[in-house]
């Protein structure tokens, strides 16, 4: 397992629409602009899948449309896996237990340094948004013994609770290979967002402000 000081972009990019692009030297035709209207005006009306937010090759959270929907079906990709969490304080949480939650999942381990890097960020959104639906997990894919992992909470002022991974909760997850590795759900379960590398905090702020924003999912 490797950190994420190698270049990576992040998974949740969507393909580029480098297809429409006019070629370099030409003008649009009428015809081909018609076309293009044509093919953005079926995305909109298909895009029935809500996307809230995804990435660009920069790591840079990129906010989409904010609506309500319906809660997740147990056992869907896309969803928050069935599976449950139990933190070094003995504190556990099942995905009944997160329902109606947003819920930010970070892969990390101590001796991670892109994952030292953005421990700031998250206690800070944690801190923040803890007491209006956010749960924060971050699992510990290391084995430091308890002294050394709260020697290491205390130096890094890491404020969220932390997971010692185990072979279901890296399985749900099929085995991070990568390290920060995030994923973000919102409060219907659907997974909204995943990214490798640290996060920003002003682009975490941006995304969790407009994901708390959300209604409860109907039920």
């Amino acid at each position: 397992m490797t950190d994420s000081d190698r270049p990576e972009a992040a998974s949740a990019t969507p393909a580029t629409s480098a297809a429409y692009d006019t070629p370099r030297g030409q003008p649009a035709t009428p015809g081909g602009t018609r076309a293009l209207i044509g093919v953005l005006l079926a995305g909109i009306v298909g895009f029935a899948v809500f996307l809230f937010a995804h990435t660009s090759k920069d790591g840079r959270i990129r906010p989409g449309i904010a609506t309500a929907r319906a809660s997740c079906t147990k056992g869907q990709s896309d969803c928050l896996p069935d599976v449950s969490y139990v933190d070094t304080t003995g504190a556990a949480y099942s995905r009944e237990s997160l329902a109606g939650k947003v819920v930010l999942v970070n892969f990390w381990a101590t001796w991670c340094h892109p994952c030292q890097v953005e421990i700031p960020a998250l206690s800070k959104a944690y801190d923040k948004y803890k007491s209006k639906g956010l749960v924060m997990l971050g699992v510990m894919t290391d084995s430091p013994d308890n002294g050394q992992l709260l020697n290491f909470q205390s130096d890094y002022e890491m404020s969220y609770p932390v997971v010692r991974a185990n072979s279901d909760v890296m399985m749900s997850y099929k085995y991070p290979d990568r390290l920060p590795t995030t994923f973000v759900f919102d409060r219907s379960g659907r997974q909204v967002y995943s990214h490798v590398g640290p996060l920003r905090d002003g682009d975490l702020d941006t995304l969790l402000a407009q994901l708390i924003a959300q209604s409860p999912p109907a039920s």
